[in-house]
């Protein structure tokens, strides 16, 4: 695996269940859908946008919490009930003019190997399978959904020395 360049970093992936939350999701008995995220994570995104960098969502799922988190976080990316993760990929790079290495993606489970595989600088974590511990630059110290995503926005941004 070729080391990352966190330095050509400008574009943040991650997958929302398991990434920005614990992956538990919860049904009330209205049977509506609710999940918990971290406010670390969310001042991560603001921050880190605030300094440049671009996020976009990469669901297997779809739940209106999904697009009210990313609303609130005004990440303008959110790919939903997407069963192959290169395709959005492919589009943004594609639209943004980017190439492999200027994107990190933090995912936690088999299905974001491939995506995993094809960044410049690829994450998951602590909680994440064993397996995909396998297929990633770095395995993070916190936990999805309590700050992992912010753990890897900040460590972008400490090697582009903006904090």
């Amino acid at each position: 695996m070729k080391k990352p360049d966190l330095k050509k970093i400008e574009f943040i992936l991650t997958d929302l269940d398991g990434c920005l939350t614990t992956g538990h999701i919860i049904y009330s008995t209205g049977g509506e859908e609710i999940k918990a995220f971290h406010t670390h994570d969310g001042y991560g995104i603001v921050r880190g946008r605030e300094l440049g960098l671009k996020f976009a969502v990469i669901s297997g799922r779809s739940s209106a919490v999904n697009k009210r988190r990313t609303n609130r976080l005004k990440i303008h990316h959110l790919f939903e009930d997407v069963e192959d993760k290169l395709v959005p990929f492919e589009q943004l790079k594609k639209k943004y003019k980017l190439k492999d290495e200027n994107f990190a993606y933090i995912g936690d489970d088999e299905f974001d190997i491939p995506l995993l595989e094809k960044v410049g600088f690829s994450c998951c974590p602590n909680n994440g399978i064993d397996e995909v511990k396998k297929h990633v630059h770095y395995v993070c110290k916190h936990n999805g959904g309590e700050g992992a995503v912010r753990e890897v926005i900040d460590k972008i941004l400490k090697a582009k020395k903006l904090i």
